[in-house]
């Protein structure tokens, strides 16, 4: 991996609100990680379920569409009819590694610019969730994009790792 200090120990991200640089250095440090993971990675391999696990390529789609779906929540909204065919179409085949990566990194810009315009007073305001209208609040949101993010980045690295090591 990369022999730069974590995201987090490079200082505060330009543009983030202070209570948000957590939320911010997490999503970097995930997209470096995953492009760095992803190099070279064989395209035959993505849709490839080791052991029953969820494949690279569900991983990959899985990490832009919870950031895409929590975020806009955040926002105080709720999802469109093409959001949740994209959450009805995670782990089909759609889409090759180069465009699940760039879509990833697409929606990790995306959700730095909404941390940079989100002002820190609204981070306890309330936003529902999904069908069932579930609470949460702005930075309840936020910050679980971020360890939801990590948690599937830890997956996908596993995931890659037994599938390259697999004869």
């Amino acid at each position: 991996m990369s022999s730069k200090p974590e995201v987090w120990l490079r200082g505060p991200v330009a543009g983030i609100p202070a209570l948000l640089q957590p939320v911010a250095h997490a999503l970097l440090q995930a997209r470096e990680e995953v492009n760095e993971l992803m190099t070279g990675f064989p395209e035959t391999l993505l849709r490839e379920k080791p052991a029953g696990l969820a494949s690279p390529g569900f991983h990959l789609q899985h990490l832009s569409g919870v950031l895409d779906r929590l975020f806009t929540y955040a926002k105080g909204e709720q999802l469109t009819v093409v959001q949740l065919e994209v959450l009805a179409n995670e782990g089909k085949a759609t889409g090759d590694l180069n465009e699940l990566i760039i879509g990833f990194n697409r929606q990790v810009d995306v959700a730095l610019l909404q941390l940079g315009k989100t002002d820190e007073l609204t981070l306890a305001e309330k936003r529902e969730v999904g069908r069932g209208k579930l609470p949460s609040t702005v930075g309840g949101l936020y910050f679980h994009a971020a360890e939801h993010t990590m948690r599937h980045l830890g997956q996908l690295l596993v995931t890659v790792r037994v599938l390259k090591e697999t004869p």
